[in-house]
């Protein structure tokens, strides 16, 4: 299979092929360079960059977009600043290339090392996140991998713009042509990359659940799956009042169009702050579809269907079921819960630890919002997304994330 079997990405894969070849082997203080190159160009040619984005929300909103949509699309010179901070704290983590994860040497003297190393080009499908464009530009290049980039064509403007200055700056840094490149945004770019096999070692889908359910049943190139975020605050019996509303809220509203805002709130039968932690929501904006439970605790709640309990709302809704007890909570999150990120409040030693071993997800936090799960929060630095599967990388995808290993075998003329 060649770049002619693929019309619209085949000669931008095959030049990133070329570069992957001398992005694994550069040393870390080029790709440092370049990315802080990067961030300066970013900041230093911010207006066109917004330029772009305005003419995009503006585009999206006569389209009829969900305001939920426009926040994500939507740059501001503070967000632009933040996403330039994203590249330079790239800067300051460690290059993942060259790791030893284990060595040892054998019976026969042969010396064994797994080392981390480059995937090669990674091929990145997200929606209308222009942020996520110059995350996944920097991670890759840091991971020293090619990136092609296939953003929706809401933010095209955008993403043209910002793949155009990050490029000129990282060339100028010393980074091989192709590194980066933004791909067609129409429906065949992402068929041909999906199936660009010997080309694109690994696709990594970013968005709504019908975009990652498409490149996992179209995919023949092996795929990092991300996963939407239906994420649950489960309340103890045993939680503190003023902790579990402020978690709760923090969880919920501080920023709604994102996966890991919770979705759902799980509340013990026997927790006696239930109205107050109600209203403290209805007073914040938010709607509630619950139980008979719920409903008796605040006249606010409107009835939920099991259409509420599977729904990643990004808005200011929220579906709240009372529990008979902790069992019941991991029940209702083990039928609905999409692998992302749950969260319990509690005092109890015993309660935590029932929890933390009996939910399954990428990021389980113990008296904590689960706005926590995201790389920059975790150390990491920017992400990618994150990972719900369970096959090489799980949570927030950072560098290390961005890397396989290769097993170095060192002998003294050893035979078999």
């Amino acid at each position: 299979m060649s770049d002619a079997d693929f019309p619209l990405i085949g000669a931008a894969a095959v030049r990133a092929r070329e570069a992957a070849r001398v992005l694994r082997t550069l040393p870390t203080e080029t790709k440092d360079a370049a990315l802080a190159a990067m961030a300066q160009a970013l900041l230093e040619r911010a207006d066109e960059v917004l330029a772009a984005n305005a003419a995009d929300v503006e585009a999206a909103a006569a389209d009829g977009t969900p305001a939920s949509v426009l926040d994500r699309l939507r740059l501001d010179p503070a967000r632009l600043a933040a996403v330039a901070d994203a590249l330079r704290e790239l800067v300051s983590l460690p290059d993942p290339v060259g790791d030893v994860v284990r060595g040892s040497t054998l019976a026969n003297g042969l010396q064994l090392r797994q080392v981390r190393v480059p995937l090669g080009v990674v091929g990145i499908v997200y929606e209308a996140r222009p942020n996520v464009t110059v995350d996944a530009a920097g991670l890759c290049l840091k991971s020293g991998n090619a990136a092609l980039l296939r953003g929706s064509g809401s933010a095209h403007r955008t993403n043209t713009a910002l793949v155009a200055v990050l490029t000129e700056a990282a060339e100028k840094a010393g980074l091989p042509a192709g590194s980066i490149a933004l791909l067609p945004a129409d429906r065949a770019s992402v068929g041909e990359l999906l199936n660009a096999r010997g080309l694109v070692d690994v696709v990594i889908p970013r968005g709504g659940a019908s975009l990652i359910n498409r490149v996992v049943r179209e995919a023949t190139v092996p795929v990092i799956e991300t996963g939407v975020g239906n994420c649950h605050v489960y309340v103890d019996a045993s939680a503190d009042p003023a902790m579990a509303e402020a978690i709760v809220l923090n969880a919920k509203t501080s920023r709604v169009s994102v996966c890991n805002s919770a979705e759902t709130l799980l509340v013990h039968r026997d927790v006696a702050f239930l109205p107050r932690l109600l209203a403290a929501l209805t007073d914040a904006g938010v709607t509630l579809h619950g139980d008979e439970a719920a409903a008796q605790a605040h006249e606010g709640v409107v009835p939920a269907t099991d259409e509420d309990w599977a729904t990643e709302y990004l808005s200011l809704d929220m579906a709240v079921r009372v529990v008979d007890d902790l069992p019941g909570a991991l029940d209702h999150i083990s039928r609905w819960g999409s692998g992302h990120s749950e969260a319990i409040v509690a005092d109890s030693a015993r309660a935590i630890a029932e929890f933390t071993a009996g939910v399954d997800a990428a990021a389980v936090l113990v008296n904590a919002s689960t706005r926590f799960t995201d790389g920059g929060e975790f150390g990491f630095g920017a992400e990618i997304g994150i990972s719900t599967q369970k096959l090489h990388a799980r949570g927030p995808l950072g560098l290390p994330e961005l890397t396989s290993t290769t097993y170095v075998v060192t002998g003294n003329g050893h035979t078999r």
